[in-house]
């Protein structure tokens, strides 16, 4: 493996970690917190303190991407506005549905965003991500910002379905904040990858390996 090749694959796997690295600091903050015998109020307060430590590791995160990666997106900026906005709403109202809320509003924004510049011919996908897939051709970006943006509403759509029968109010906030861990970033995962061949049809002029590597370091924020 060469050098370039080593820090690509280094680079991908570090998107991934600023992506996902507040959210599993969240739900060990939260585990750590939460009561043994769950009663609402003492249910509350750990989503609250694990909602800071969210919050903390998300500003964290943005300042590791600047450092290490020399740019911060506009897709993580805002990501990153939306976790410290909408954990303050949490904290100053004790209620955890406001976080809850806050990736439903994610998906529903960034797919309206890259939905909207489709129709209108542009690839918001590259703008928002100030990112480049060597080689890709025009129409390979404007069919990923399509493909994204159908993936971020389904998003916005399973998380208002968990959010519904998983919360705080019937004791089961927990399996809500598991399945983002273990629901959607698989999902995610899985899904970015499955655009590979389309990406490789439209220009990507790397191979097969190389493509992983760049379709991790390119994939937008979830968490």
């Amino acid at each position: 493996m060469t050098d370039t090749t080593k820090q690509k694959s280094g680079t991908g796997w570090l998107n991934v970690a600023v992506d996902y690295g507040p959210l599993v600091v969240f739900l060990a903050a939260y585990k750590y917190f939460s009561p043994e015998d769950s009663d609402a109020i003492s249910e509350v307060a750990a989503v609250i303190k694990g909602t800071l430590a969210f919050m903390v590791a998300a500003v964290i995160a943005l300042a590791v991407s600047k450092w290490r990666l020399g740019k911060v997106s506009p897709m993580l900026w805002f990501s990153t506005a939306l976790i410290v906005g909408f954990g303050a709403l949490t904290i100053f109202f004790g209620d955890p549905a406001f976080i809850q809320l806050k990736p439903t509003i994610i998906y529903s924004l960034f797919g309206l965003v890259l939905i909207v510049g489709w129709l209108k011919g542009k690839a918001m996908l590259k703008v928002l991500l100030e990112a480049a897939f060597e080689g890709l051709s025009d129409e390979g970006w404007l069919k990923l910002s399509r493909n994204w943006a159908f993936f971020f509403f389904g998003l916005a759509l399973l998380n208002e379905g968990l959010r519904f029968f998983y919360n705080v109010e019937n004791g089961t906030f927990e399996t809500w904040l598991w399945a983002k861990l273990w629901v959607f970033m698989p999902l995610s995962f899985l899904f970015t990858f499955s655009q590979i061949p389309m990406l490789m049809k439209n220009g990507l002029d790397v191979g097969l390996d190389d493509a992983k590597d760049e379709a991790l370091k390119n994939e937008p924020p979830t968490a």
